[in-house]
């Protein structure tokens, strides 16, 4: 007999591959994402009417596809990508969300703001121009970003005869540039996003290509590891205080809800609670209504701590092992994203995970260059697109991993006080020291 009282497994996240396309000018990212859409039957009826009554059918009544995802109307009269279109579609394998990007080197900051939380990079590659300044670019911010997995999609292979030759050219000058960028899992695909040949369906014209499509690739790129399993990490972002009296169970139930920024935690675990230090046990976990004996990154829960710690929004509830840095003065990568120059002495808001507290930029380090992810000298000022590394000195400490090591702890924003408006990206390097628990005044 099976008992009715068991506690569920944690159920897992739905499994969503979040990739971006990225690459020069004219290399067709938006033809390809249409072609994608359209090629696996993820467009509505009345989508697929309305690009048919369109008035920009081509000369020879084909549908112009990058009118799915070129939506302004500076975009269509320009014919290029300026802002970031997102846009889902999801197959009988796996669910999809797709950031269509910016070729253009005055758009980076857009391009960075899309490709931030993608699992996957496509790297779009004009067969007829080979590896471009762009598309070095690009794959420097894939890189720079710790995009994890990467897709070199070589574009308008049908304007090259459909030429092996042609295609490991491009591939062997990718493969010269891609050591040093600590790229691992990295996949070369010969397509054609206008005509559709190894996009959805695989190319009768490609017999020498042996490999998947780019949609079979999407599907069955392994990202499961990609979330940081290590020390468990979880921001605070809400002390959840139901207190209905109408309901007992519900009176006196203090949680701790936020979304799990690292590792596991478990029913029973000894945790901590920064910046206070103190130590006690979880009591329960909770995914809604549903009671977990587990939980783990990215799911978003509620934790019931033994004790009742003093504990707020901005806090952070870590394990007792793999311990994160804790520090008021940080060390990071930015993207400035505002005409007006930044300046060392400047201040602003910066939020990272679920704090936000004042920052003023202590001093400007070097400014990247995006070609080689080499430092170039130090400028006194940052201006619009630019990556470089600064100093910051926060007003509270902030708990955090390196970036390169966990993306949700190691990522913030800054803000503009006066206007709320979003002026850089960040990612913040190793930390110092990483401070034992002994010396920060924690109860064990």
């Amino acid at each position: 007999m099976t008992s009715t009282n068991a506690t569920p497994a944690a159920p897992h996240p739905v499994d969503i591959l979040r990739f971006s396309t990225c690459g020069s000018v004219d290399d067709g990212k938006s033809t390809l994402i249409g072609r994608l859409l359209y090629d696996s039957q993820s467009l509505m009826e009345d989508q697929v009417e309305a690009l048919e009554r369109s008035a920009d059918l081509t000369g020879d009544g084909e549908i112009n596809l990058a009118n799915l995802t070129d939506g302004l109307r500076a975009e269509r009269e320009q014919g290029i990508t300026i802002d970031v279109a997102y846009r889902y579609f999801a197959t009988p394998r796996r669910e999809f969300i797709v950031a269509d990007t910016p070729g253009h080197v005055q758009y980076t900051r857009n391009m960075i703001t899309g490709a931030s939380t993608a699992n996957l990079a496509v790297v779009l590659v004009d067969a007829r121009a080979g590896m471009s300044e762009q598309s070095r670019r690009h794959t420097c911010i894939a890189a720079l970003l710790r995009i994890p997995h990467l897709v070199v999609a070589v574009n308008k292979m049908d304007l090259v005869g459909w030429g092996e030759e042609r295609f490991d050219q491009i591939r062997d000058e990718f493969e010269q540039f891609l050591p040093r960028l600590e790229i691992k899992d990295v996949k070369f695909i010969p397509i054609s996003a206008l005509d559709g040949d190894n996009v959805v369906a695989p190319s009768a014209r490609t017999p020498w290509y042996p490999g998947p499509t780019l949609l079979s690739h999407l599907e069955t790129v392994h990202i499961a590891s990609d979330w940081n399993l290590g020390g468990l990490r979880l921001p605070v972002q809400w002390v959840n205080r139901p207190n209905q009296p109408g309901d007992p169970r519900l009176h006196d139930f203090r949680g701790c809800s936020g979304q799990i920024a690292g590792g596991i935690v478990r029913r029973g675990q000894r945790v901590a609670v920064l910046p206070s230090g103190l130590s006690t046990r979880v009591r329960e976990i909770r995914l809604g209504d549903i009671p977990l004996d587990e939980a783990f990154c990215p799911q978003s829960v509620t934790v019931v701590l033994e004790d009742d710690l003093d504990v707020s929004r901005g806090d952070m509830i870590i394990g007792l092992e793999d311990r994160p840095g804790v520090a008021t003065d940080l060390r990071a990568r930015v993207c400035w994203m505002r005409r007006q120059p930044l300046r060392s002495g400047a201040r602003f808001l910066l939020k990272h995970t679920s704090l936000t507290t004042p920052a003023v930029v202590a001093g400007i380090e070097h400014r990247l260059d995006m070609a080689t992810l080499e430092p170039a000298p130090a400028p006194p000022e940052l201006g619009l697109n630019d990556l470089g590394e600064i100093r910051l000195h926060t007003a509270r400490p902030i708990v955090f991993d390196a970036y390169a090591t966990n993306r949700l702890m190691g990522s913030f924003i800054l803000i503009e006080e006066g206007t709320n408006a979003t002026v850089a990206a960040g990612m913040l390097l190793p930390p110092a020291e990483v401070v034992p628990l002994a010396d920060a005044g924690y109860t064990i």
